[in-house]
C-alpha cells in the first residue's frame, strides 16, 4: 500500500518543478527578468508546491485575487534537497518551527474537481533567511502556465476528463533521500 506522504512531482535528473500563483505584477516582472525581482517579496516566506492540482485548488484555477498568474518554477534538485534538509514540520514544537529556515506542511492532495484525496501533498515555506538562495541560486527557469491552467479549468467545467488528463503536467513519485524523508514523514 502506498504511503500517504509521498512527493509527486515533474522532475528530471537535475531539476524539479514547483508551482506558485502570483499577482500579475509579480509574475510579469519575474518573467521579464527571468528570475524573481521586486515586487516579489524577499522579506516574507514563499511557499512552493510540486503538486499542480493542489495549487489549482489553492488558487481556484488562477482566479483568486492575487493569484491570477501561475508559474512553473524549475528549481535545482540540490536546492530542493537543501530546503528539505533545513525543514521542520509545521506540526512540530512551535519554538522549533519559529527557528526553522523552512517549514513543511502536508495537505490533502486534490482531484481535478478539488475534492480532497486520501493522500497528501507537500508544500515547503522558504523563509527569509533562504529566500535569496531560492530566488538567485535554486531557480533555473520560470514558465507562465496560466493559459494552460485556464484551458484545463474550462475542460474540467465542461466535464471532459480525458482531454483534461492529457494537459496535466507529468507528476511521478520523487525519490527523496531516506535520511531527509524520515524527519518529514516522506516515504520514497
Amino acid at each position: 500500500m502506498p504511503s500517504q506522504y509521498q512527493v509527486r512531482a515533474d522532475y528530471d535528473a537535475e531539476t524539479i518543478v514547483m508551482y506558485q500563483a502570483y499577482p500579475v505584477a509579480v509574475a510579469e516582472a519575474a518573467l521579464r527578468a527571468g528570475r524573481f525581482v521586486p515586487p516579489f517579496s524577499f522579506n516574507r516566506m514563499t511557499w512552493i508546491k510540486p503538486s499542480f492540482l493542489w495549487l489549482m485548488h489553492r488558487s481556484n484555477w488562477a482566479q483568486k485575487s492575487g493569484q491570477e498568474r501561475v508559474l512553473a518554477v524549475r528549481v535545482t534538485r540540490e536546492g530542493w534537497h537543501e530546503a528539505l534538509c533545513r525543514a521542520v514540520l509545521t506540526t512540530a514544537d512551535p519554538r522549533a518551527v519559529d527557528r526553522a529556515a523552512v517549514h513543511v506542511q502536508w495537505d490533502p492532495e486534490r482531484s481535478l474537481r478539488g475534492a480532497a484525496l486520501n493522500h497528501y501533498s507537500i508544500q515547503a515555506g522558504i523563509g527569509r533567511g533562504l529566500i535569496r538562495a531560492f530566488a538567485e541560486e535554486w531557480v533555473v527557469g520560470l514558465t507562465d502556465i496560466t493559459p494552460q491552467v485556464r484551458k484545463i479549468a474550462d475542460l474540467v467545467r465542461a466535464g471532459q476528463p480525458a482531454k483534461t488528463q492529457r494537459l496535466l503536467p507529468p507528476e511521478r513519485l520523487y525519490p527523496v533521500p531516506r535520511e531527509i524523508g524520515r524527519r518529514l514523514l516522506i516515504d520514497s
